[in-house]
């Protein structure tokens, strides 16, 4: 059984020009398709890897769960988190991803997914750029990020996320040696063309000057 048995996905090749390829991860009732166009916007050329998470909350897909009366407690965290590494790890093999910067871009849920790929698995992405994100965990003693560029995209009106709660995964990530940056938009949980044009230049860096 390979690690990508039970996942819904899409996977685009892009034009083959070197550089990094994107992993785009859909935030809560959110899909495959969005995120590939999503991705494209931001760098044309690119290829993609689009997976659906595989957890229902009322028929919207997520990453991993929350429970209703803390919707800041995921139960399932780590076994989901190590699931989607093992698909990412499998995926990026069956389309000859192997061996270029894997770049996540996640909002909200996705976001939080990128963030527990980093802390669980450190090295499977080369960075990313987390729409909306929060520590969804404690960093793991002994952590090593060095070499890992992440950019945070927080809201200061957001009532969902507050930003303490995204300035913790900053200082979280920092604390491990990872090179974060922030942008803050004056706005809530939706995006704004600010976040959407931070977003593209930051993944596109990584075409200029790869890890």
């Amino acid at each position: 059984m390979r690690a990508t048995d039970g996942w819904r996905y899409l996977s685009d090749p892009g034009a083959g020009a070197p550089g990094p390829a994107l992993l785009m991860l859909h935030g809560t009732g959110g899909d495959e398709r969005e995120m590939l166009g999503f991705g494209r916007s931001l760098m044309p050329d690119a290829p993609i890897l689009a997976p659906r998470g595989r957890v229902s909350e009322g028929g919207a897909a997520r990453f991993f769960s929350r429970t209703p009366e803390d919707p800041f407690r995921f139960p399932d965290f780590p076994e989901r988190i190590d699931e989607l590494a093992d698909f990412v790890r499998e995926a990026a093999a069956v389309h000859g991803l192997e061996g270029r910067p894997l770049v996540a871009v996640g909002y909200s849920n996705g976001a939080n997914a990128a963030a527990g790929l980093m802390l669980r698995h450190p090295g499977l992405l080369a960075g990313g750029a987390l729409l909306r994100p929060m520590l969804p965990e404690p960093a793991p003693a002994e952590l090593d990020l060095t070499g890992t560029r992440v950019l945070l995209l927080g809201g200061r009106a957001d009532t969902m996320i507050a930003a303490d709660r995204v300035e913790a995964l900053a200082g979280a990530l920092r604390a491990a040696g990872a090179d974060v940056q922030e942008h803050w938009a004056p706005t809530g949980h939706g995006l704004t063309q600010g976040d959407l044009d931070a977003a593209a230049a930051f993944v596109r860096g990584f075409a200029v000057s790869p890890i």
